[in-house]
């Protein structure tokens, strides 16, 4: 999904959404707000409202705007600047909501027009979307969410989110479910209490606070266990069993929630292909601004150990600033291959063909940039580039958005991409994030498309021996992530499968049968009830900025 970054950024609501908050929802969707109903009242008029609704009818949304059932006081951290909030009412947000949908949302003509004082905000704002489905059968709008703006503004702005230092992977979802330990951020980026050192790669979770990952289907069990997943204060601790790669004897540990710096660029080495040449490998799991200068690093590092290719590991990665995608496919690709194309360019509602809604410009492309934007590092310095003709980039089902988008936009100018592990979340959608009266919403606005008019993948992008096919296809082999090896290494199942079809890439030296797993299938509701989730929609997207 992308998404843009604006002068005052956007928030949404926690970073495991917990299951009561969704049940209105499908397999990969994720929003603020709980089950729909009508509102038992908190909808009076405010300041700018009307208890009046006449279906089709629409005020600007601007009559509305920033005028809230509880308005905050004092001053933004982060841009020094008053709060813009008024008196209002839950009808005046509701009305905002209404008009704002009508005026940006991407498929406005879709969204069934509701009275907007049947309903609390953060119901109505789950009423503001297509209810329609992709031809795989998934909801063609599955990343309508909100998120509080203050956790937004953290995340954003430096890179901090609450959690253990701990990226959980929900590999099944519903029961049997099965969740396992992805990668710990670097020890010296945690905080000094914390005892997630205690965990490795492939553990697999048992319990949390007592509550049984594999099996429970109570909603209390399953509250339980996403309030452990998702912790909401720091401090708070929780209790994991877990059991260890090769072991069969449960253990428990106790961890910690702190506020946690995430370390974008895990991993970067150079391998030994197959063939004798020198291979870059990077692990590259979060596209925000402190990400800049460890790709720059990375990219000088393997340019001056004269690497041949590039396996670029986007399995955990959900995207983020666009400008940086295009920096690092420029970094991948160079000059040649680049110079005066389009790496990605919007579309949005047919309301508007050549100018931007949100900004008021005529619609621009946005290019491979040569140089940095000044994210991590001081801009307009001129980026390090590899000079590569093709690349292998792993993939997972939290492949998302602004990572998607390096493959298109590589594809867009004719860099041969290969896709090795499994189908991608299929996100490309965007939005301009945006705050009122302390919650941000994250609406898809636009679709983003490569410099050959392409941006089609609503199911994802798949390697072409995916079984049953699903998205569209790319050179590459289906290949299940592979817990029992660390990230990096030669022997893990992704990476092996890289090496070895970039010394043939041909399908026969694919792993066979195809292990990878495709697009997760829509749930029916009572499957939905028992699922549970680690992965906040704030972190699969794509940012714009303004």
């Amino acid at each position: 999904m992308l998404w843009v970054a604006r002068s005052r950024a956007a928030v949404g609501t926690r970073w495991v959404l917990a299951l009561a908050a969704l049940l209105a929802l499908s397999a990969c969707g994720g929003s603020g707000g709980s089950p729909l109903s009508t509102a038992g009242g908190g909808a009076s008029s405010g300041a700018g409202g009307s208890s009046s609704w006449t279906p089709g009818v629409f005020q600007p949304s601007s009559k509305y705007a920033n005028l809230c059932a509880a308005p905050r006081s004092g001053t933004d951290p982060y841009t020094n600047q008053p709060y813009p909030d008024l008196p209002g009412s839950t009808l005046d947000e509701n009305n905002w909501l209404r008009s704002w949908t009508h005026e940006l949302y991407f498929w406005y003509d879709e969204v069934q027009d509701e009275n907007p004082a049947l309903y609390t905000t953060p119901q109505y704002f789950q009423l503001m979307k297509t209810m329609q489905t992709t031809s795989s059968g998934a909801p063609k709008d599955r990343f309508h969410f909100t998120y509080p703006t203050s956790e937004w503004e953290s995340l954003s702005q430096a890179g901090v989110q609450l959690g253990y230092g701990v990226r959980f992977e929900i590999v099944q979802s519903t029961p049997p479910r099965s969740v396992r330990i992805a990668y710990l951020e670097p020890a010296a980026d945690l905080p000094a209490d914390t005892v997630a050192a205690d965990l490795v790669r492939g553990d697999t979770l048992l319990a949390v606070d007592g509550a049984d990952v594999v099996n429970a289907a109570d909603q209390a069990s399953i509250d339980t266990i996403n309030a452990g997943l998702s912790p909401s204060t720091a401090g708070e601790t929780h209790t994991f069993t877990v059991e260890d790669p090769g072991s069969s004897t449960p253990r428990t540990v106790t961890l910690q929630a702190q506020n946690v710096t995430s370390t974008p660029v895990l991993i970067e080495k150079t391998l030994t292909g197959l063939d004798g040449s020198a291979v870059g490998y990077i692990l590259y799991n979060d596209q925000i601004a402190t990400a800049e200068s460890e790709l720059i690093s990375a990219v000088d590092d393997l340019k001056a150990k004269g690497v041949t290719d590039l396996i670029l590991d986007l399995r955990y990665d959900g995207g983020g600033y666009l400008d940086l995608a295009s920096e690092l496919a420029y970094m991948i690709a160079g000059p040649n291959q680049t110079a005066g194309e389009t790496f990605e360019v919007e579309k949005f509602n047919n309301q508007y063909s050549t100018t931007n809604p949100v900004t008021g410009q005529p619609i621009t492309p946005t290019p491979f940039h040569t140089t940095t934007q000044g994210f991590s590092s001081t801009a307009g310095q001129p980026l390090p580039t590899l000079n590569l003709t093709r690349v292998v980039v792993i993939t997972g089902q939290d492949t998302c958005s602004a990572s998607e988008s390096i493959i298109n936009g590589l594809e867009g100018v004719g860099v041969t991409v290969y896709q090795i592990g499994s189908t991608t979340c299929g996100k490309p959608y965007g939005f301009y994030p945006r705050d009122n009266c302390g919650t941000t919403y994250f609406s898809i606005e636009f679709q983003g498309v490569n410099a050959r008019g392409f941006g089609g993948y609503g199911d994802g992008f798949s390697p072409a021996n995916t079984t049953p096919a699903v998205g569209v296809p790319v050179p590459g082999c289906s290949v299940a992530d592979d817990f029992s090896h660390a990230l990096g290494s030669p022997q893990e199942a992704r990476l092996a499968a890289a090496l070895a079809y970039l010394a043939n890439p041909q399908a026969s030296t694919c792993p066979s049968p195809p292990t990878g797993n495709a697009a997760p299938s829509v749930l029916t509701q009572r499957r939905l009830l028992e699922r549970i989730f680690v992965r906040s929609p704030l972190t699969q997207m794509r940012i714009l900025r303004r």
